[in-house]
């Protein structure tokens, strides 16, 4: 498998923020934004792996960091930071836009894991991705402790389902 520079990975989405997409606050819901940040992630993942289907295998932090309000424009940046065998780190970054004065600030963070799926819907290889950017290349660097983070919470997630009961609450 040829590697793939982080760039060719990239995938920008740009919209508009609706009323319907509201909270009481007249900002985002920021389960709209979640969704449209998988979204997004999964084109990156999909134009990386090049199979028919990947899956989010986790969603680290979602870190918001400003509100996005009804005047402004939503932008999400997503790219491939990191490869396992089959897996997939992706980064993506939530920009608002004030569409009246073009004041542009950082809205959202957050790192999905995806993992590429092969015709049986089993995990296939993917390629390396190689960093050029300083951007691109401090979240290579950093990813490693990513990784060593969600394995710990993915060990302490199974000790908890092991403690937690299936019946139902009512009976």
């Amino acid at each position: 498998m040829e590697a793939m520079k982080m760039k060719d990975t990239r995938v920008v989405q740009t919209d508009q923020v609706l009323i319907n997409d509201l909270n009481n606050y007249n900002s985002l819901f920021g389960g709209v934004l979640m969704k449209k940040m998988d979204a997004c992630a999964t084109l990156s993942a999909r134009r990386h792996s090049r199979v028919k289907e990947c899956v989010t295998a986790s969603t680290d932090t979602v870190n918001f960091i400003e509100p996005i309000l009804q005047s402004d424009s939503v932008c999400i940046e997503s790219f491939v930071t990191n490869t396992g065998k089959s897996s997939m780190e992706i980064f993506c970054k939530v920009i608002a836009e004030n569409l009246e004065t073009g004041e542009r600030r950082f809205a959202a963070t957050a790192f999905f894991t995806f993992v590429a799926l092969d015709t049986n819907r089993k995990p296939t290889s993917v390629p390396p991705v190689i960093p050029v950017t300083p951007e691109e290349q401090y979240l290579h660097e950093t990813s490693s402790e990513r990784v060593q983070i969600r394995n710990a919470k993915r060990e302490q997630n199974i000790a908890l389902i092991q403690k937690m009961s299936l019946e139902k609450p009512w009976d």
